[in-house]
């Protein structure tokens, strides 16, 4: 069991609300993770200040429990934030990975994540993420992005040329589902 997040980082007062919500929910519902779709840090380069008041203090409850956190960047992201190991990035724009060990016990290798740059997708990165696919024997293949495929709102003409971009690979490759923030 997992959560999905996304466009969070300002460290206001409704992200602390639907941080709690968050903790409430995780009694009933236990997930040991939370996927986190971009714009995690809001407003500029992000100093140790922002980290603390804009992800730490918001979902200390939950750090505390040893609840994981993977990040991919947004388009209001500091590209530094690969950097904070609390993202779980390690110094990368996009990266794979599978489960915390214990999350999904035995389906732990049997799920895979694919964390997209969608903000600067290029060659590199689609190449990296075909190649990737091809490689997982995974039995559940999810991705998350932050700008979305698909949308009836305002940034209609964005999911659309992510999906020209991004689509065949995905379809290709045996993406179940995938994730995203951006419209809110």
């Amino acid at each position: 069991k997992f959560a999905v997040i996304g466009d969070s980082g300002r460290g206001t007062s409704e992200q602390h609300a639907i941080a709690a919500q968050m903790e409430a929910y995780r009694k009933r519902f236990d997930f040991g993770f939370v996927l986190m779709g971009g714009d995690n840090i809001y407003e500029g380069p992000a100093t140790p200040e922002d980290y603390r008041l804009k992800f730490e203090e918001p979902y200390k409850p939950l750090l505390d429990a040893g609840v994981k956190f993977y990040a991919v960047l947004g388009n209001h992201d500091d590209p530094a934030q690969i950097h904070y190991p609390p993202f779980h990035m390690d110094g990368h724009r996009y990266y794979t990975f599978t489960p915390p060990v214990g999350v999904l016990s035995k389906l732990d290798t049997r799920v895979r994540f694919f964390a997209l740059d969608s903000t600067h997708l290029d060659g590199e990165q689609l190449h990296w993420l075909q190649r990737e696919l091809e490689q997982s024997n995974a039995e559940w293949k999810i991705a998350l992005m932050h700008y979305p495929l698909y949308s009836s709102g305002r940034y209609t003409l964005r999911a659309r040329r992510q999906r020209f971009a991004l689509e065949p690979s995905l379809v290709a490759g045996g993406i179940d589902v995938a994730f995203s923030g951006h419209e809110h």
